[in-house]
């Protein structure tokens, strides 16, 4: 049997294209596992903000009923207003 330069060539562009499209499809399933990972960390660091931004409400709450004016109020103010926007936004969306 004899093999032609024709048919090694020929062998080689479907072997190269074959890698070619082999690594992008692969590309693509990396970074589609990236993004979940990415995905998963935000929703992790928003819910711990979220905690955040209660506790810190609470110790404002709680420094308004002792009697503390001035920034407390503002803040306390700011917070609810913000905690307000935040929770009508995520049920809208």
């Amino acid at each position: 049997m004899y093999i032609s330069i024709e048919t090694v060539h020929g062998v080689a562009k479907l072997l190269g294209s074959l890698t070619v499209i082999g690594g992008a499809l692969w590309t693509l399933y990396r970074f589609l596992e990236r993004d979940k990972k990415q995905g998963k960390i935000i929703r992790d660091i928003q819910e711990e903000q979220t905690l955040l931004c209660y506790g810190i409400r609470a110790c404002l709450q709680g420094l308004a009923e002792q009697g503390c004016d001035g920034p407390v109020h503002d803040a306390l103010d700011r917070l609810d207003r913000h905690l307000n926007q935040k929770a009508h936004s995520e049920t809208a969306g």
